[in-house]
């Protein structure tokens, strides 16, 4: 598995290590020096900044969680931290990953959080034990939504007050498809109960 930085027409994906996230919450200079790219004093946001610490502890002790974790989402041109995106883990046995992604305000609606989503689900489905991807927002965030919609994603069902979004590999099949997670034509990918 490759980790290195995924370039698009517009950002450079950067794939958060232990230093980073460290340098975002204690040094600025530090990550700047890092990135080569200036990072905004609104970023990272309230909800990154209370997991960098965790994420950090978690990749010091497995190493091979750099990618299946945070990505910086740097503005090419600028050269400037935008947001964030990444996955919520590393593919379990089912091969199912869960993606997320932030833009900052000055940022949005303009198909920055697409075009790094796209990047990133590109990426996870050319890795050997993807088979899925999964994403989770609320009803009211249509830019959210659109960004789904837009990666091909497919609205499964409302829970918990948060609609789930799925996009298959082109080559699973409910064979290939086990574990939590079972395939059906009329059902999508669903968690087994």
């Amino acid at each position: 598995m490759s980790t290195s930085s995924l370039h698009t027409r517009r950002l450079v994906l950067v794939p958060c290590s232990v230093q980073m996230a460290q340098a975002a919450l204690q040094d600025r200079g530090d990550l700047e020096s890092r990135l080569g790219a200036h990072v905004p004093q609104e970023w990272p946001g309230q909800d990154l900044r209370a997991f960098l610490p965790l994420y950090a502890r978690q990749l010091q002790a497995d190493p091979a969680l750099l990618g299946w974790g945070i990505w910086l989402v740097v503005h090419a041109a600028e050269r400037t931290v935008i947001g964030d995106a990444g996955f919520k883990g590393k593919p379990g046995g089912e091969g199912v990953v869960e993606i997320g992604y932030s833009v900052l305000p000055a940022y949005r609606g303009q198909g920055f959080a697409t075009e790094a989503a796209r990047a990133l689900v590109d990426w996870a489905l050319a890795q050997r034990d993807v088979r899925g991807i999964i994403a989770e927002c609320s009803p009211e965030n249509v830019a959210s939504i659109r960004v789904l919609e837009k990666l091909g994603m497919q609205r499964r069902e409302a829970d918990g007050g948060m609609l789930r979004w799925e996009l298959l590999h082109r080559k699973t099949s409910p064979e290939t498809c086990s574990g939590p997670y079972v395939h059906s034509a009329s059902a999508g990918l669903r968690r087994q109960l």
